[in-house]
């Protein structure tokens, strides 16, 4: 038997579907960004990237670069191990101090990716709350989907941004039973925005627990970067505040923050968390010091705001599909979708800000 003959009937059906995924070769250069060098089959050539989700350019700023360096050359470049057996690297724990003090949290917990945190933290909640009955928003990501699925729980889906729809579900659930929402707070395709406020008030009438999802909206949103809890001053309560390092604050990873008890237990049972080794210390140090500085700093904030609405408005005045969105997201409507591959392969290497195309 050849088992390579299942993998390439496997590639076949995303070729013949048209899904197969081809990825540009980039090399960017730091103090230029978004500047870049494409290594294409022709050769290198200067392009400037339109889709990257590093939104302030944190990635390259002095301050994330030189934390790095100085952390990898004082501590060396590897964590040594999972945090069980190697112990917590010192920046790791500055890192989750910073991150529960951005969101006004007892604790946090960091995670080797925000999919991670996702998948691991919503599955490992729900399963250690008997009879709970997870209510998940329609449009929610991939990873959300994963920790529902995994929790084993009972799941109801509200149509998206439906308020009437969500407390329809839950008026109808035992009110002694444990419930949770899940939900994010900037949804990355349209660049709409949950009504934050309304479903902490739902919340508080049906006894439920709010788990939300601010990577896109960390850093970008709130007088600190807490995101749009922050902004629209409800952060405090929201149970389960979860976020990336890997868009706003230009690094690696994800995490919870919420209280001390919830995040202590997930610490403790999340097979997520405990069998993976954790993220070097140099990562840690640069994703303190990019939140640490947005925390100040409002003017990459305001200049990304500045640049996202003049995309829009040339796209728009070029009579392109560009969605309404209120926003950093720039979604273009194309429709079909060999006209959307066409589209987004281009879009690879075209100035602006975060697109997002379908």
């Amino acid at each position: 038997m050849n088992y390579d003959d299942f993998f390439a009937d496997a590639l076949a059906r995303l070729w013949h579907e048209r899904r197969y995924r081809v990825f540009v070769d980039l090399e960017r250069i730091a103090g230029r960004f978004p500047h870049a060098v494409w290594h294409s089959p022709d050769g290198p050539k200067n392009v400037v990237i339109w889709c990257s989700n590093d939104y302030l350019g944190m990635g390259q700023h002095p301050k994330v670069i030189g934390a790095m360096v100085e952390t990898a050359t004082r501590m060396g470049t590897g964590a040594g191990g999972t945090r069980n057996i190697a112990g917590n690297n010192h920046p790791l724990v500055e890192l989750e101090r910073e991150l529960a003090d951005l969101h006004r949290k007892e604790a946090a917990l960091v995670f080797t990716s925000g999919y991670v945190s996702n998948e691991t933290g919503i599955a490992t909640l729900a399963k250690l709350m008997p009879n709970c009955l997870i209510l998940s928003d329609a449009l929610n990501h991939n990873s959300m989907i994963e920790g529902v699925r995994q929790s084993s729980s009972e799941k109801k889906i509200f149509r998206h941004n439906d308020m009437a729809h969500l407390e329809q579900l839950l008026s109808v659930a035992a009110p002694d039973r444990p419930k949770l929402i899940v939900l994010e707070s900037l949804y990355s395709m349209d660049g709409d925005v949950a009504p934050v406020s309304h479903i902490c008030d739902l919340a508080a009438r049906y006894s439920a627990m709010i788990y939300i999802d601010e990577v896109h909206a960390v850093g970008m949103y709130g007088p600190r970067g807490g995101g749009i809890g922050e902004r629209d001053g409800a952060a405090a309560r929201i149970d389960v505040i979860e976020g990336t390092l890997a868009k706003a604050f230009g690094c690696l990873g994800g995490y919870i923050a919420g209280s001390r008890a919830l995040i202590d237990t997930v610490r403790s049972y999340a097979p997520g968390f405990i069998f993976t080794t954790a993220l070097p210390p140099s990562v840690c140090a640069a994703a303190t010091a990019a939140i640490r500085h947005l925390k100040t700093s409002q003017w990459e904030r305001d200049r990304h705001q500045d640049r996202a609405a003049r995309t829009k408005a040339v796209l728009a005045a070029a009579a392109l599909p560009v969605m309404t969105s209120p926003t950093h997201i720039v979604p273009v409507f194309v429709g079909d979708p060999e006209r959307c591959k066409q589209a987004l392969t281009m879009a690879k290497w075209l100035a602006g800000s975060t697109a997002e195309a379908r």
